[in-house]
Parts: C-alpha cells; sequence; structure tokens
C-alpha cells in the first residue's frame, strides 16, 4: 500500500484544529451563553441587589431587613414554587390568590369562633386546598375544560366563598403556636455569641449540601458523556454559592437567627426540586408540558399527571394562605388580592416557558426573590406604588422578552 493511500485529509485553510485556539475565556463565554437561562436571572437578580445596596445607603443587607425580606415574601415565594410546576405541565392557575384567602377566612372560623386547636385546623384546610385543587383538577384534567377558564371560574368561587364565610369582616387574631410559624425564628442554643448559634450551624450543614450536590451532579454529567461546564467555571460557581450562603446566613444570625417559615421554604425547595429533577413523577410534568403528544405515545398518563399537578397546587396555595393570615394575624376578605399575578411573575421571570416543559423550582425561588428585592428596595427609596407596578410589570416584560430571544438564537 502506498504512502498516499494512509495520509490522512488536510484540514481546510484557515481551519483551528480542534482542542487549540480557544482560550479560557472563550470557553467560559460559551459556557454562559449555553447556560443563558439558568444563570441569567441570577445574574440579574445580584445586580439588582448590588444597585439597592447602594441606593439606599447599606440599608438593603442590614440583617433586620432580610428577615424582614424573608417573612414578607414566604407566601409568594410558596405560592411561586407551585405556580411553576403547572406552567411546566402548560397550564395556569388564576385562583391561588382567591384560594389562599379562603384558607385564611376557614381557619379563622375554625380557631376563632370553633376554638379548634390550631394543628387539628391546620391539618382540615390543607386538607380543604387539596380538594380544591383536585376539583379544579378534576375538570381540566378528566372534563377537558381549559385551565384558564376553570380557574377562572375558581377565583371567583372562591373570593366569593370568603366574603359568605368572613361575612364581610376581618376576624381573628390567631393562636400563638400557628403566629410562631409565621413570624417566628429558631430558638437560641449552645453557648452565648454575638450569632445565633443554631443558624450558623445550619448553613455549615446547606454549604455541605450544595457543594455534595453539585460535585455529585458534575459526576453525574462526566458518566454519561453529557455536557458539562469547564472546571474553571464549575469553580467558580461553588466559590459564589458557598459565599452567597455564608452571607445570608451571616446575616441572618446576626439578627434573630433564620425565620421559622425559612426551614419551610428550604424543605420545599429541597423536596420538589429533587421530584421535579430526579423523580419519575417530575419527569412526566415536563414530558406533557414540552410535548404531549409524544408524552402521550410513551405511556405517560397526562390526565393523572395534570390531576395531580393541580392538587399540589392547592395544597402549597392552602399553606401559603395559613403563613399569609398568621402573619398578619387576622384573615380579611380582601388577602390574596393579586397573589396569582405575583406568583405567575415570580415562575416567568424564574425562566418559566410560555409554552411549557420548561423551568425550575429553584428558578422560581429566584423569580420570587426578584420580585421581593425590588419591592423591598423600592419602599427603602420611597418609589411610589404606581411607579413600582410599572418597574414589576417592565422586568416581567424583560424576562419574557429574554426567554423569546434565547429560543430565536437556539433555533438558529
Amino acid at each position: 500500500m502506498s504512502s498516499e493511500a494512509t495520509t490522512q485529509p488536510e484540514a481546510p485553510a484557515g481551519a483551528p484544529e480542534r482542542g487549540k485556539g480557544r482560550g479560557l475565556g472563550t470557553m467560559l463565554l460559551d459556557a454562559v451563553r449555553q447556560n443563558s437561562r439558568q444563570y441569567g436571572m441570577l445574574f440579574a437578580l445580584g445586580l439588582i441587589v448590588v444597585l439597592f445596596q447602594i441606593w439606599t445607603g447599606g440599608d438593603l443587607l442590614l440583617p433586620r431587613n432580610v428577615s424582614n425580606l424573608v417573612l414578607q415574601n414566604s407566601y409568594i415565594l410558596i405560592l411561586a414554587i407551585g405556580m411553576m410546576i403547572v406552567i411546566i405541565a402548560g397550564h395556569i392557575d388564576l385562583s391561588v390568590g382567591s384560594l389562599t384567602a379562603l384558607v385564611g377566612a376557614v381557619a379563622a372560623v375554625l380557631m376563632v369562633q370553633q376554638q379548634i386547636p390550631w394543628p387539628v385546623a391546620v391539618a382540615l384546610t390543607l386538607l380543604m386546598g387539596a380538594a380544591a385543587g383536585a376539583l379544579q383538577g378534576f375538570f381540566i384534567a378528566y372534563i377537558g375544560i381549559p385551565s384558564f377558564i376553570v380557574t377562572l371560574a375558581g377565583m371567583l368561587l372562591f373570593r366569593g366563598l370568603t366574603e359568605i364565610f368572613l361575612d364581610g369582616q376581618t376576624m381573628g387574631p390567631f393562636p400563638s403556636g400557628l403566629q410562631k410559624v409565621a413570624n417566628g425564628f429558631l430558638p437560641e442554643v449552645g453557648p452565648a455569641t454575638n450569632y445565633h448559634n443554631l443558624t450558623l450551624l445550619l448553613g455549615l450543614v446547606l454549604i455541605v449540601f450544595v457543594v455534595f450536590q453539585e460535585v455529585r451532579d458534575r459526576r453525574r454529567q462526566r458518566e454519561f458523556s453529557l455536557q458539562e461546564v469547564p472546571p474553571t467555571l464549575f469553580a467558580l460557581k461553588l466559590a459564589a454559592l458557598v459565599a452567597v450562603i455564608l452571607v445570608a446566613t451571616l446575616l441572618l444570625a446576626s439578627y434573630k437567627g433564620a425565620p421559622v417559615v425559612l426551614l419551610i421554604l428550604a424543605a420545599l425547595l429541597v423536596g420538589f426540586g429533587y421530584v421535579m429533577r430526579n423523580a419519575v413523577a417530575g419527569r412526566h410534568v415536563y414530558a406533557i408540558g414540552g410535548n404531549l403528544g409524544a408524552a402521550k405515545l410513551s405511556g405517560v398518563k397526562d390526565k393523572r399527571v395534570t390531576f395531580a399537578v393541580f392538587l399540589n397546587m392547592g395544597v402549597l396555595a392552602a399553606l401559603a394562605g395559613l403563613v399569609f393570615a398568621a402573619r398578619f394575624n387576622a384573615a380579611s376578605p380582601k388577602a390574596g388580592i393579586n397573589f396569582e399575578l405575583e406568583a405567575i411573575a415570580a415562575a416567568f421571570i424564574g425562566g418559566a416557558s410560555m409554552s411549557g416543559g420548561v423551568g425550575t423550582v429553584l428558578g422560581a425561588i429566584i423569580g420570587g426573590l426578584v420580585l421581593g428585592v425590588l419591592n423591598n428596595g423600592m419602599n427603602l427609596v420611597g418609589v411610589g406604588t404606581d411607579w413600582q407596578q410599572v418597574i414589576k410589570g417592565l422586568v416581567l416584560l424583560a424576562a419574557v422578552g429574554f426567554d423569546v430571544w434565547n429560543k430565536r438564537r437556539a433555533g438558529g
């Protein structure tokens, strides 16, 4: 055989050799572009925090204000988690604000008027939320009525029932045990220090958990030959996550410690994050939202999944209603107004797509925090409520516009 037969073909003139001519900066930029949906809102949240920290003269990140930021937005974050899952499944829920008000009204009747022990009343109201979500899920999944219509009817129905239960009056106060769930902090333990010891311990545990999870996910990506970010970017990501958790932990530990409701949010984030990322049920939700026809052909029980999604949304709306009523120590007929819009906005700002099949539970939390920091920061600098609505509307429009642009860029 001649030597010409074994000679490799030459690369076209001017074509760079594979693996060469690509600096670290280019690799990092490519990785950021490929993960723009994941990192975009994180960068935006960081920029908003820095902006308002400067604008307020350092008041935004005062330990007391950080605790208030968690307490003030806890119920919206709970709703945002459920709403993100609903939107991933390709639906929408307009009734959650009215359902939170109805749950608060029923809880007030049970605890204040009927003197039922608050743990029993909490269990009953959570079951009521599950029943309300299941009712809507039945009409959507098995009758075939669009979710927009069903939940719009639910919004009117639940709001009317709230007025009936409360007879147009505010009712309270709630038992102190329930108030501590919404407004309380973790107890002091250990020796007297300048920080809240239990909060420091929980922050350390969270750092270890996050690092372990990120390293494990990266190892799995390598095992399955999936695309992974460059080591430098991965190290920067880990350092940023650890820094954020450490700063948040020190800020909370400098005041009264971690709020109790923050532990509830953490449990929801970890639990639903695992289900949506690793469990079969979560993958089915993504499947029916991304391509319903293909999901059916693959054997996914789409009706059952849709029913479960709205049942879950009902439970989370009930939990948010209890937290909201307990925080303000009263049930009001006007409670929950525009909560559904805040939750929907948080989901879309956090990376959800109108077409369904896209989004993460962490993204819902990030979107809710973006809105929460905007509200808190604008209140601190004295921006009027009228301009606050304008700014939040523009932020939502920018987030959805970014999603559309990102899809077109990927398609191109």
